[in-house]
């Protein structure tokens, strides 16, 4: 279950695709999660009936992951603070308590989401959000160039 877990977090913490620039614009963040919906759903073979299944369990968590990073992140900025070091040691104690939970989401998830599909498929996941990262990028590079 270790192992699982292990490439579970592994394949949340590729997922931290949230905006993507190209030059000045932006590009359209529904643009960007109906391209990841539509490359996860053909690169795992989803069925409808688990891509029903699938997609709400998946949002949940990802929205209760970045909310767990936005605020680990926030506890890491002390840019222009200074920090006694009882403040200092609270944050680094907050810190370790969101990673547990980030672990116990995670292994909830990983429980929910067997039940929807097999655990080959959850491994491939975790390649599937790092695979369209590198297209997302490759695609903006393409599109510098010209």
């Amino acid at each position: 279950m270790k192992k699982y877990t292990l490439i579970a977090l592994m394949f949340f913490m590729a997922i931290g695709i949230t905006y993507a620039q190209h030059s000045d614009e932006k590009y359209d963040r529904e643009k960007l999660e109906a391209a990841r919906v539509a490359f996860i759903t053909t690169r795992l073979d989803l069925k409808p009936e688990q891509a029903q299944k699938f997609w709400p369990i998946f949002n949940v968590y990802n929205d209760l992951r970045e909310k767990n990073l936005k605020e680990m992140s926030e506890l890491g900025r002390t840019k222009d603070i200074k920090l006694t070091e009882a403040e200092a040691k609270l944050r680094v104690s907050r810190k370790f308590e969101i990673e547990r939970k980030m672990i116990v989401d995670e292994e909830k998830f990983v429980k929910d989401l067997s039940s929807v599909i097999t655990y080959n498929q959850i491994i491939q996941l975790n390649g599937l959000s790092r695979e369209f990262a590198r297209h997302i990028y490759q695609r903006r590079r393409e599109d510098d160039k010209k």
